[in-house]
């Protein structure tokens, strides 16, 4: 999991960088840092936790051994709260950012520079890693959690920060969904006012849609691997109940409700942690190869001639061969 990690986030970069420099992509570059800012914040993210957990397996899943003093457990919490939570408002970004380009574009244009971008993408990695930093201000902590192998907020001692961090990650994911849809309709509407359109006109709706694709696929994608974690970590805090009788191994085989729910929040972490991983390969494989097929249905259901989709299809063809090269 770690080498595809890696090697996705490092080819991502390696294409977002290349696009970037792309004058064809002149109108894309802040989208375009968002996800190459995703899959960095991505990779540190791996590189930080993941051999950490191979060496606690490697050790027989005794975490003393690996770590006497403690303090590479807190290094861990840490690690998994910034790095969890920067990727989620980096999402939002660029769900906001298609939002505005196609519902304000007038304003995006004179407003939206790759600057601006940047200075908030420095705003977004600072606000993960001072919310991380507050168990060392004394709000919250971080402890080690079953089965042994990976540090992260204690629920029962700091309820307040672990139920900020769950309604962070929640609004989060709203924020990006809500402006997805925004997005949609408007990619809708404008394909049922416009009968025509110049070239120009035709490669921004290109790079839009493509755009959105690649949105919805990181969406759905951060939906399913963080929804789990976040929902389950406010069902123990309203329930006042925590994970910590998984520990008692003798116990919880007694109990199999106890064993189903330890293997359920086992599961939801790891949910998460797959996060990382599929990130990179949403956009590496939804740039082109089902560009067409979505194209095709979006024009059916937006109610577009399909005689004005063959003509354009031969042009759309062109310009994703030129895209491509």
């Amino acid at each position: 999991m770690m080498v595809t990690g890696l090697a996705g986030n490092a080819l991502a970069m390696l294409l977002v960088s290349r696009a970037y420099r792309a004058k064809a992509n002149r109108r894309k570059r802040s989208f375009l840092l968002c996800i190459g800012s995703l899959a960095l914040t991505d990779l540190t993210g791996q590189l930080l936790t993941s051999p950490v957990v191979i060496a606690v397996y490697v050790a027989g899943r005794r975490w003393d051994s690996v770590d006497p003093s403690g303090g590479l457990c807190a290094f861990f919490g840490l690690s998994m709260t910034a790095f969890g939570l920067c990727p989620l408002f980096i999402a939002s970004a660029m769900a906001a950012e298609r939002a505005l380009a196609t519902r304000a574009p007038h304003w995006y244009s004179s407003h939206m520079r790759p600057s601006v971008t940047k200075a908030a993408l420095l705003g977004i990695w600072l606000a993960g890693l001072a919310f991380a930093l507050l168990p060392l201000a004394g709000v919250g902590r971080y402890a080690l959690q079953w089965p042994g192998t990976w540090c992260f907020i204690e629920a029962s001692s700091g309820a307040t920060f672990a139920a900020a961090f769950a309604f962070l990650g929640l609004a989060s994911l709203l924020v990006t969904a809500a402006c997805n849809v925004a997005t949609i309709a408007a990619l809708v509407s404008r394909c049922r006012a416009k009968v025509t359109a110049s070239r120009a006109g035709k490669q921004w709706g290109r790079i839009t849609t493509e755009t959105l694709i690649q949105l919805l696929g990181i969406m759905c994608v951060l939906l399913a691997c963080w929804s789990p974690l976040l929902i389950m970590m406010l069902k123990m805090i309203f329930n006042h109940t925590s994970i910590e009788h998984c520990n008692a191994t003798s116990y919880v085989d007694e109990n199999s409700e106890l064993q189903e729910e330890c293997n359920f929040f086992l599961t939801a972490v790891r949910l998460a942690s797959l996060n990382q991983i599929l990130d990179p390969w949403v956009y590496l494989l939804l740039r082109k190869i089902l560009l067409q097929k979505f194209c095709q249905a979006a024009s059916a259901v937006s109610g577009c001639s399909n005689t004005r989709w063959k003509e354009r299809q031969v042009t759309f063809s062109d310009d994703m061969r030129q895209t491509t090269a």
